[in-house]
């Protein structure tokens, strides 16, 4: 079992971790996301030994490192994939895979697991990039690491070799039975693969949860808005409930004050273009194929996201009915001063 205990990374004074603990089960995955700058990439490195440690330790099976007994890399029994594949040019698939293994038979099963028999005497220049990240994927898995790391593993190959692919690596990573720290970008991705989510803000866990919880109940304001489309509603508390502009809803928590905000996803409002009580009015649409996310507004004010059918067109300026999909509960956070 992986365990990071209050750990701090710093490039010169810039401290680019900071008090970051976490632990993974045996062959869980935790996928990692936040903006651009915040840490993701850094924390690999940290784990892997790339990079020292300010404080804190890394404890994985039978080693541990800290800041005054570091462990070499080459000790810490872990497998790494990038988004660049890092194959060698000039060796076979399965050169490639089975490149300072000791135990063949290990490679063997990944080759086959993976897809790549046909490939086995083929050079990285011949393969897809999808190829290219199974043979990487195989690789690593064939040296039995006790940890996975994989860095935006997906990011340099298209929206619909993504969707399969982040499937088969899933798959794998559970049949070898090992956990793995998952790096990326793509929200469908993060929302969807892992067992839990990881989401980091300027250094800082700031959630940790299943991807499910992080996005229905998010901890703050800046996941909320990190996981998706999101929109905040004005609320007054009134009893047991929140009087907002779309009617009383019911809360998870009541924040400290009376004022707050609700959050709002696209699917938990509805838009009615044939009623004569309208209340918004549409000021722009975002096809996306199966459906249109539109941004409205509504008569008392608040902008609002609603997702809908691929089948309602609806022109800029078009007067709709914005009304709430269900009574909630939703997530709430204080109102700002």
């Amino acid at each position: 079992m992986l365990t990071l205990s209050d750990i701090a990374v710093e490039y010169g004074p810039l401290r680019v971790l900071d008090g970051l603990s976490l632990s993974l089960a045996q062959d869980e995955i935790l996928m990692l996301v936040g903006p651009t700058g915040c840490g993701k990439s850094t924390l690999l490195n940290a784990v892997a030994g790339l990079v020292p440690l300010a404080a804190g330790s890394v404890a994985l099976g039978d080693w541990s490192a800290d800041a005054s007994q570091p462990v070499p890399p080459e000790k810490r029994q872990l497998g790494m994939v990038f988004q660049d594949f890092a194959l060698f040019p000039h060796l076979s698939v399965q050169e490639n895979v089975t490149f300072r293994v000791g135990d063949r038979r290990q490679a063997d099963r990944w080759i086959a697991r993976l897809g790549l028999e046909a490939l086995r005497d083929a050079r990285p220049a011949r393969l897809s990039g999808g190829q290219k990240q199974r043979v990487a994927l195989a690789r690593a898995l064939a040296h039995e690491p006790r940890l996975m790391l994989l860095d935006e593993p997906l990011s340099n190959l298209d929206a619909a070799l993504k969707e399969s692919l982040r499937w088969d690596i899933r798959e794998a990573l559970k049949a070898a039975g090992i956990p793995a720290l998952w790096v990326t970008h793509d929200q469908a991705e993060a929302l969807s693969v892992g067992d839990r989510l990881g989401v980091l803000h300027e250094g800082r866990l700031v959630q940790l949860d299943t991807p499910q919880q992080c996005y229905a109940r998010p901890v703050n304001r800046f996941v909320a808005q990190f996981l998706g489309r999101a929109a905040l509603l004005p609320g007054q508390r009134a009893g047991q409930e929140v009087m907002t502009d779309l009617g009383l809803l019911r809360a998870h928590e009541w924040p400290e004050h009376a004022s707050c905000d609700v959050l709002l996803r696209p699917q938990d409002c509805l838009l009615r273009a044939d009623s004569d009580a309208h209340n918004a009015v549409v000021l722009a649409g975002q096809y996306e194929g199966a459906s249109w996310l539109y941004r409205v507004q509504h008569d008392d004010g608040p902008v609002l996201l609603v997702r809908v059918a691929h089948t309602l067109a609806l022109a800029v300026g078009a007067r709709v009915r914005v009304e709430l999909a269900h009574s909630g509960p939703f997530t709430v956070f204080p109102a700002r001063a």
